[in-house]
C-alpha cells in the first residue's frame, strides 16, 4: 500500500489537485493499492474556484513509497513567501531525504523551492510564473517550454491540465506504461512525457481510436510486448476472427498487430540503450532472438 498526500493551501487551484488525485483514484479502482489522504493546516480550505475542501490536520506516517504533491495556487494570494508553513516545509525536505519522491504542481514548485528541494536541480512550474521562480531560486535550473521535469525524486509540473499528465508519469515509472495507458483510457486523456523524451510513448499514440477488440488486443500486446503472440491468440483475445482483427487493427491503428508489437519492442530496446545498455542486450531483452532486427527496424525509424 502506497499513500498519496496533499498537502492543501488556501486559495489552491481545483484542477491542480483534482486531475492527479483523479489518476490515483482510478489507478487505486484498477487494484493498484493507493491511499489518498489530504492535510492541511486547517479543516476546511477555501479554493481560487470557490469550493472549500475539507481536510486532515494530522500527517500520516509516511514510508519512502509514499508520494508527497503540493497542488498549485493563485501566487497574488500569498505574496513572495508564498503558504506552506515552516513545518510542513520540513515534511517535504525530510521524506525526499528518506527517499520518497515529492511532487509539484503549477505553484506548488515554490514551497519545493523553500524547502531546498530545487537546489542545483532542473525543475519547471506555470509558464506565467517560471521567470519569478528562477528569480527566487537562482540555485535552481528552471525549464521552459515543458509540461513536467524530473530530478532525483523531485517532481514539478506545468500546472493545470498537466498535473494528469504528471500524475500518469508516475504510475508508469512506478508500474509500467501499459497501466498509465489502461489509466489513461480510463480518464479519456493522453499522457505526455516532458520535453526531453518523446512525448507520447507508442501505448499511448495509437490509442485514441474507439474499437473495443482492438482496445483487447492492444492490451494483451502491451503486457506481453516482447513474447512470441500468434495472431490466433491475438483475434481470440479481441473476440474476432484473425483477417477481421488484421483489418480493423490496421483501421484503428495504422498498423498491424505485428508492426505495433516491433514498435513496442523497439520503443523500449531504445530506452534500454539509453541507460547504458549494448545494442545486443536490449534486442534479447525485448524478443529478438539477436539483434540484426533491432538495427534494422532502428534503421527504419530514423
Amino acid at each position: 500500500m502506497a499513500r498519496v498526500v496533499f498537502l492543501l493551501v488556501p486559495q489552491l487551484h481545483l484542477l491542480d489537485l483534482a486531475g492527479p488525485a483523479q489518476v490515483f483514484s482510478t489507478a487505486a479502482d484498477l487494484g493498484h493499492d493507493y491511499r489518498l489522504h489530504y492535510v492541511a493546516e486547517q479543516a476546511s480550505v477555501p479554493t481560487v474556484q470557490g469550493v472549500p475542501l475539507g481536510a486532515e490536520t494530522r500527517w500520516p506516517e509516511l514510508t519512502r513509497d509514499d508520494l508527497l504533491v503540493v497542488p498549485g495556487w493563485r501566487p497574488a494570494a500569498h505574496g513572495p513567501a508564498g503558504p506552506v508553513g515552516p513545518g510542513d516545509l520540513r515534511r517535504l525536505a525530510a521524506h525526499h531525504a528518506a527517499g520518497g519522491v515529492v511532487a509539484s504542481i503549477c505553484a506548488g514548485a515554490y514551497a519545493l523551492g523553500r524547502a531546498g528541494l530545487l537546489d542545483g536541480r532542473r525543475c519547471t512550474t506555470h509558464h506565467e510564473v517560471q521567470d519569478d521562480l528562477a528569480r527566487r531560486h537562482p540555485a535552481a535550473r528552471v525549464v521552459r517550454d515543458v509540461l513536467y521535469v524530473v530530478d532525483d525524486r523531485v517532481v514539478t509540473s506545468a500546472g493545470i491540465a498537466s498535473g494528469i499528465d504528471v500524475a500518469l508519469h508516475l504510475l508508469a515509472t512506478r508500474h509500467g506504461p501499459a497501466v498509465a495507458a489502461r489509466v489513461a483510457r480510463s480518464l479519456v486523456v493522453h499522457t505526455r512525457r516532458n520535453g526531453d523524451e518523446q512525448q507520447a510513448s507508442a501505448m499511448l499514440r495509437h490509442r485514441s481510436h474507439l474499437s473495443d477488440a482492438a482496445h483487447r488486443v492492444q492490451d494483451v500486446i502491451d503486457a506481453r510486448f516482447p513474447e512470441k503472440l500468434p495472431l490466433a491468440e491475438l483475434a481470440a483475445a479481441g473476440g474476432v476472427a484473425e483477417r477481421t482483427l488484421t483489418r480493423l487493427f490496421r483501421q484503428a491503428t495504422g498498423l498491424t498487430p505485428l508492426g505495433y508489437q516491433q514498435l513496442l519492442r523497439v520503443e523500449r530496446a531504445e530506452h534500454l540503450i539509453g541507460h547504458g545498455s549494448t545494442v545486443e542486450a536490449a534486442a534479447r531483452a525485448v524478443g529478438f532472438a539477436d539483434a540484426r532486427m533491432l538495427r534494422r527496424l532502428r534503421a527504419r525509424t530514423r
